[in-house]
């Protein structure tokens, strides 16, 4: 079955005023679409279309050479574009709590530390790419990978991720990368994030 773009649980302007709705209908739309597109054709007539995308990137080593770079950049960006999708939200922002808010404070210090992390690692990600909160197998991590690369090609769970290609926020941002991560945090949802990692903790 071919992959598909995963519809919005929201308005393209329900995250206003922190990414508008005209970068999230391109971003939606348009960019993920053509990875999708790509991604179906690299991997049309294979054994590899009926597998869910993670299992795919998690064994890039044995695609089939001629198409595992096209799987590579295309998976990974419908991989890490439907969770982003899933961990953003109107009402989004304020701390996570439980489990989650306890593991942070252990591992950071607190919110506050882990926010500035993440975005230390954004924003200092060259090109273009995504920043991490991730389940490492043992605890909480933060990482960044370049391009549409994920975490799970290195056996790392994704919890959080912020896209940090220009596409993501250009149209409000401009080059004022850091002042979209800072913003970025009004919508996340915690609630998803803190399902991610009960699920990957098992």
């Amino acid at each position: 079955m071919a992959y598909s773009v995963p519809p919005l649980a929201y308005d393209f302007g329900a995250l206003e005023p922190h990414i508008d709705a005209c970068t999230m209908e391109i971003h939606h739309d348009k960019h993920h679409a053509a990875y999708v597109t790509n991604l179906n054709a690299a991997l049309e007539g294979t054994e590899w279309m009926d597998r869910p995308i993670d299992a795919v990137l998690a064994n890039l080593d044995i695609i089939p050479e001629d198409k595992r770079m096209a799987v590579r950049n295309n998976g990974g960006g419908h991989a890490n574009h439907t969770l982003f999708w899933e961990i953003m939200g109107p009402n989004g922002g304020g701390d996570p709590s439980g489990a989650l808010g306890d593991a942070i404070s252990d591992t950071f210090g607190g919110v506050a530390e882990l926010k500035a992390a993440v975005n230390d690692a954004g924003v200092k990600r060259f090109g273009s790419g995504w920043t991490w909160l991730v389940w490492d197998g043992t605890g909480l991590a933060v990482k960044s990978t370049p391009n549409q690369d994920t975490p799970v090609m290195d056996g790392d769970v994704p919890l959080l991720g912020i896209d940090v290609w220009e596409h993501a926020y250009y149209l409000n941002y401009q080059n004022r990368r850091p002042d979209y991560l800072e913003a970025w945090w009004n919508v996340v949802d915690w609630s998803a994030v803190a399902a991610r990692f009960d699920a990957a903790r098992g």
